[in-house]
């Protein structure tokens, strides 16, 4: 899912190299990848979560949780069974071992990333979740409090005022810089994705670079300042799209 915004995620968290070496930061180094689902949803029509788009939900106004990816690139898969492997494909994510979540984490998570409708989160688990180092209630957890932080602030609203028309990277990289100190938005990749109906270039993905441990406690701000910051913005700019197909 969403793939080529994957190749992305060395250039956000600075590029700290292959894998195996070591991290520019010399701290833990995670990417951090935050989906504006109706975007999404244009290029992925058929999707259960995308047929079941309201604008009374959520995504409509809100980010969504895409993933949390410790680094460096390549670091996937840790102590995976083979055949896990080979079921790590969207047409075989039903296939994947359940994710373990207590209720109130099922129900937020289920909120947050609407592509738990698609098993989203066993495919997380098994390429990236197995190499954060905590269990599964734990990774999902952190990136909910992470979740948290973004949608209570100002990057939020400048989306959430700005539905249907357009962002530059700029704007809103100024906007990570207001709500988290003044080089955050450094950390920041904006991707974009194009509307296959209209032509249109919408922003579909940010990508955060982050460094240092998470948990239930952890600063956004601290954890983005403590990042190498990113060479490239990423898109120039992109229309926020309304929830729905346009």
């Amino acid at each position: 899912m969403r793939t080529s915004l994957r190749q992305q995620r060395s250039n956000a968290a600075g590029d700290p190299g292959g894998p195996g070496k070591p991290a520019a930061s010399g701290k833990p180094e995670y990417v951090f990848a935050l989906s504006w689902q109706p975007a999404f949803c244009e290029t992925k029509s058929s999707k259960s979560e995308c047929k079941a788009q309201n604008p009374n939900e959520f995504d409509a106004s809100n980010f969504t949780l895409h993933g949390l990816w410790p680094q460096p690139n390549g670091n996937f898969y840790c102590q995976v069974p083979a055949s896990d492997k080979a079921n790590d494909s969207p047409a075989h994510w039903k296939d994947l071992p359940p994710v373990d979540l207590d209720a109130g984490t099922r129900a937020e998570l289920d909120k947050v990333m609407p592509g738990t409708a698609s098993q989203l989160e066993r495919h997380e688990w098994i390429k990236h979740g197995t190499c954060y180092g905590k269990n599964q209630q734990e990774y999902f957890s952190d990136a909910l409090g992470l979740m948290r932080a973004v949608n209570g602030s100002a990057v939020r609203d400048l989306f959430a005022k700005n539905i249907g028309g357009k962002l530059t990277a700029d704007q809103i990289r100024g906007a990570f810089d207001q709500a988290f100190g003044a080089g955050a938005g450094d950390r920041v990749r904006v991707s974009c994705v194009i509307d296959p109906s209209s032509g249109r270039r919408l922003i579909g993905e940010l990508t955060l670079g982050l460094a240092g441990p998470i948990g239930p406690n952890s600063s956004l701000k601290d954890l983005l300042l403590a990042s190498v910051p990113t060479n490239k913005a990423g898109c120039p700019t992109g229309t926020v799209d309304a929830i729905g197909f346009q």
